[in-house]
C-alpha cells in the first residue's frame, strides 16, 4: 500500500466532504505544475477520476477541454479507502442528505382556539399590543409564566417572533411582529 503525502491525505480528506466527492477546489498554495503533478500522480493510483464537469451546477472545472465543456476531479472508492473510510458508509449518509433534503416540512403547530395562548397571541397581535400586566390580568398568569410562554411557546414552537417596546406612559409593550 502506498503511503499517502500530507497534500493527498487533504485533497482525498476534503473531497469526500463534498457533495458526490468533487475533490475541488484544491487547497491553497497547490496551483500549476505542482498541483497538475499531485493530481497526476493520485490518478494513476486510482485515488482520484476525470469525470465531464455538470456546468449547469456550477461545478468547479478541473480543466477544460476546448469543446466548450470541462472536467472536474471526483475522489474514487479508491480514494476513500486510502484515507480510511469505507465507500459504503458515504453513499449511505449522500442518500440520508438527499431523503432528508426532499422529506416534507412538519405542519406548524397551531393553537387552539378558546385557550390562554390564543388569547395571549390575540393582545400580542393587536395594534396597541400588550403589557405584562394587562397580559397578567387577562390570562391569571404570573409575570414569569408569561414571558416563558412568549418565548418557548410563541417564538420557538409556533415561530411568532414577539417584539417589546418602552412606550411613555404604558411602559414595556409586547407585540407580534
Amino acid at each position: 500500500m502506498t503511503k499517502l503525502t500530507e497534500t493527498q491525505t487533504i485533497i482525498l480528506s476534503a473531497g469526500a466532504q463534498r457533495p458526490e466527492n468533487i475533490a475541488l477546489p484544491l487547497p491553497k498554495g497547490l496551483a500549476g505544475a505542482a498541483a497538475k503533478m499531485a493530481v497526476t500522480k493520485m490518478i494513476e493510483h486510482g485515488w482520484l477520476q476525470e469525470v465531464d464537469a455538470n456546468l449547469r451546477r456550477n461545478e468547479p472545472l478541473w480543466r477544460e477541454t476546448g469543446d466548450g465543456h470541462g472536467t472536474t476531479l471526483v475522489v474514487t472508492d479508491a480514494g476513500l479507502l486510502a484515507i480510511g473510510i469505507d465507500p459504503v458508509v458515504v453513499k449511505t449518509v449522500v442518500a440520508i442528505r438527499q431523503h432528508a433534503a426532499k422529506a416534507p416540512e412538519a405542519p406548524q403547530p397551531t393553537p387552539r382556539s378558546g385557550t390562554k395562548q390564543a388569547m395571549l397571541i390575540a393582545m400580542l397581535r393587536a395594534p396597541e399590543g400588550a403589557t405584562m400586566e394587562e397580559i397578567t390580568a387577562a390570562t391569571q398568569w404570573l409575570a414569569h409564566t408569561a414571558r416563558g410562554a412568549m418565548s418557548g411557546a410563541l417564538g420557538k414552537k409556533l415561530g411568532l417572533v414577539v417584539t417589546s417596546d418602552k412606550e411613555e406612559g404604558r411602559g414595556r409593550v409586547y407585540r407580534i411582529a
